[in-house]
């Protein structure tokens, strides 16, 4: 196999040949004179030549791309190519300098002599000229990609449509994982490897494009998740319908998540003959090993099934209001196979989704977030019920916690020594109805203690068959 870097070793032979030439004519028969071994002076003349002119080339390409960089700086319509000139600058200077070695060492290359493997240095030499030619054009590449990124950004953020700031990223990340997959492809050849490794190569290649399309795939997932949720706000008050949208597109993402992973996982085994030969024979007991795992899981099966159950008929959706086991909480997150129900004191409960089929639970915030509380309170029988609705409109009505729908007081129960009153008051969710409720309950109490100290629950007695009732009061 020729490599192209044979004929940029011949070049730059015939350039040492030339150049070492002029030295010995400048300098006269002095530069034929021995260095060491058999280098002489005027092939060492002519590998500081070749640096120098490297050095020279690389501080006038440094000039121009800064020059140029703060130029288009400053002007909006050439940001496009104030990124390019950028993105070219390390590449550039990186690919001068490999060049610029590769020149230079070939005055000494040249002097090897043949039985020190002069053959095997030159071919290793023009393999990592080549792999760093590549390298320097690969890196190139990736750089302008980040450059095209940008682009495709700016032009989104001057259209009205959300769907162009979700797709520039994917188009971005995809170019990232394509352009390092196909480079990989790209310089093996160049490596030169022994056909006996071919094998080795082609699957190991084979593999790299497997993960790259499950990645470009996990990516377009998210985008279209994405995609789909920003038309949905779920921090709003009225958040209903924003957490069925929520629900049902993170139940469904990450089941495309798993089918992509084991489609994955599945095309790299099928590259090897071994697991093939394994998978026919799987194959042909299928009946029977079916039934095994059906046995074997049968829960983890429910649970997964219950997941689509639950992300299509919504019985939960996050961040619903649950009493699950007797606590309270909220839905804060609904994978393929449990619920994490966020308690209100900071604890989660994990719950299989099995148990959202199966068992009772109350949802709060099924069909609106709006709740109706309640407050009981015990008291005598003496309370005027007349004038305590005048002091619960007062404590009520101007509370920022009631949503002004609706409230009233009645009497609920009675016993031979108290009887209960039942405050009923709206509010918009939850927390402020909870919130609304110690309050009223705390006012109310507080306004009993004041002006009907005597009307709190107590005991009834005679002493001597006078009702202790009856006696003055101090």
């Amino acid at each position: 196999m020729t490599m192209p870097g044979n004929d940029s070793f011949n070049a730059a032979g015939a350039m040492t040949a030339l150049l070492v030439r002029a030295i010995e004519e400048v300098f006269g028969p002095g530069a034929d004179r021995v260095a060491f071994g058999a280098v002489t002076w005027a092939d060492l003349g002519a590998t500081l030549c070749f640096l120098l002119v490297a050095l020279l080339v690389n501080g006038l390409a440094v000039a121009f791309l800064r020059r140029k960089i703060h130029d288009t700086a400053r002007s909006e319509s050439k940001q496009v190519r104030h990124h390019v000139f950028h993105a070219l600058g390390r590449p550039l200077y990186l690919l001068i300098w490999i060049y610029g070695i590769y020149v230079s060492a070939t005055p000494l290359l040249s002097k090897l002599p043949p039985d020190e493997g002069l053959h095997v240095v030159r071919e290793f030499f023009d393999k990592l000229f080549d792999l760093g030619v590549f390298a320097v054009v690969f890196w190139l590449f990736f750089r302008f990609t980040r450059v095209l990124e940008l682009r495709l950004a700016a032009f989104a953020a001057k259209t009205e449509s959300k769907l162009d700031d979700l797709f520039v990223p994917l188009v971005g990340k995809s170019l990232r994982v394509i352009v390092p997959v196909v480079g990989i492809i790209l310089a093996l050849p160049l490596l030169g490897l022994p056909a006996e490794y071919a094998g080795l190569l082609a699957k190991g290649t084979s593999i790299l494009l497997i993960v790259a399309v499950a990645l470009i795939a996990f990516q377009a997932v998210n985008l279209g998740e994405k995609a789909v949720l920003t038309e949905y706000d779920i921090n709003v008050a009225d958040n209903l319908q924003a957490r069925k949208i929520y629900t049902q597109v993170h139940v469904i993402s990450k089941t495309l998540y798993v089918i992509i992973g084991l489609f994955a996982v599945a095309s790299i085994l099928m590259l090897f003959e071994e697991v093939r030969r394994f998978g026919t024979s799987i194959l042909a007991s299928a009946g029977v090993i079916g039934i095994v795992l059906g046995f074997a899981a049968q829960k983890t099966i429910a649970n997964l099934f219950a997941g689509f159950q639950l992300a299509m008929t919504q019985p939960i959706r996050l961040d619903d209001v649950v009493i699950v086991e007797g606590e309270w909480g909220r839905v804060e997150e609904i994978t393929l196979t449990y619920v994490i129900i966020h308690i209100w004191d900071d604890r989660r409960l994990v719950v299989p989704l099995s148990y959202f089929i199966e068992k009772p639970f109350q949802n709060w915030t099924r069909t609106s977030a709006d709740l109706l509380g309640s407050v009981f309170v015990w008291v005598d029988y003496s309370l005027p019920l007349d004038e305590t609705r005048k002091a619960l409109k007062e404590i009520i009505e101007p509370n920022a916690l009631w949503d002004k729908r609706f409230w009233n007081l009645q009497v609920t129960d009675a016993t031979e020594k108290t009887m209960q009153i039942r405050v009923l008051a709206t509010a918009a969710d939850s927390s402020q109805s909870w919130d609304l409720r110690c309050d009223i309950r705390e006012k109310l109490i507080a306004w009993v203690q004041q002006h009907h100290p005597h009307s709190l629950p107590h005991f009834r007695t005679r002493i001597g068959g006078v009702n202790a009732d009856a006696l003055p009061k101090p």
